[in-house]
């Protein structure tokens, strides 16, 4: 085994153990990791990176469901949304993205750079928003809207994530967790969780769109989901003693860095 690929299987690890400790955040990696430690291609890599996701996420839910934390209303409500664009973009709209989208003396633009500088930009936001306070101390407030516009908007901000996941691969839990904390009055712990079964359902039914239309190394595949899977189960064991606050900020930065990086390379 080659040194690219041991560190890429220790990011498998990374994936598992971000989304264990704080529910959001480790999708982010797993596309970067196919494609720059693994020499997978960009779309390829948005495919394996839904099931990898989706299948850490809904095991790591397992252990949300026995302690009572996932709010069952708010994930099918998000999750319908979802699940209708993450499917139609993976299975429809992604193919109508043409293999060479500029080609002139100056610039050339293929379909798998812009899915890399659309990652890294996402990655910028992510890193951002994680290294912002956390919705915390909202959730003591006494909410002002009424239930209808918050469904709404779950409802909408469920179809907006559900397109940037089919068209990255990455689950969104970073921009899901503030949304349930400020919508759906969800404290931490169950916006965490509720979260995680969110991305599990909408990443797994976004790759079935994908199993069609690709040719699956599913040996590769399988080992790198159960690394992704050891480590939620220890990121999940440690979330209780780790500072939120602090992890985001560390975890903000690196994404930061991570971004800008994928940014560099795709446009020198």
């Amino acid at each position: 085994m080659e040194t690219l690929e041991i560190l890429g299987f220790f990011g498998a690890f990374i994936v598992g153990l971000i989304l264990g400790l704080i529910g959001s955040g480790g999708s982010i990696l797993s596309v970067p990791i196919l494609v720059y430690l693994f020499g997978i291609n960009p779309f390829t890599a948005t495919a394996y990176s839904l099931f990898i996701v989706g299948t850490t996420s809904l095991i790591g839910s397992i252990k949300n469901l026995r302690d009572k934390l996932i709010n069952y209303s708010t994930t099918l409500l998000f999750s319908f949304s979802a699940v209708i664009t993450v499917y139609l973009t993976r299975k429809y709209l992604i193919h109508l993205i043409p293999e060479t989208i500029i080609d002139s003396d100056l610039i050339f633009l293929s379909k798998n750079q812009l899915i890399m500088l659309l990652f890294s930009i996402l990655m910028l936001v992510a890193g951002f928003l994680m290294i912002k306070r956390t919705p915390k101390t909202i959730v003591g407030l006494k909410q002002t809207k009424t239930i209808a516009p918050n469904k709404f908007l779950i409802f909408a901000e469920g179809s907006l994530i559900g397109f940037l996941t089919g068209l990255v691969g990455a689950g969104g839990g970073f921009i899901i967790i503030p949304i349930l904390v400020i919508l759906s009055d969800l404290r931490m712990k169950a916006a965490i969780a509720t979260s995680l079964a969110i991305i599990s359902l909408k990443s797994l039914i976004g790759f079935i769109g994908d199993v069609q239309n690709l040719r699956i190394d599913w040996m590769f595949l399988l080992f790198f989901t159960l690394i992704s899977v050891i480590g939620i189960f220890i990121g999940q064991l440690f979330s209780q003693k780790v500072p939120e606050n602090k992890l985001k900020m560390v975890f903000g930065l690196f994404v930061i860095i991570i971004g800008t990086s994928i940014l560099f390379i795709e446009l020198t």
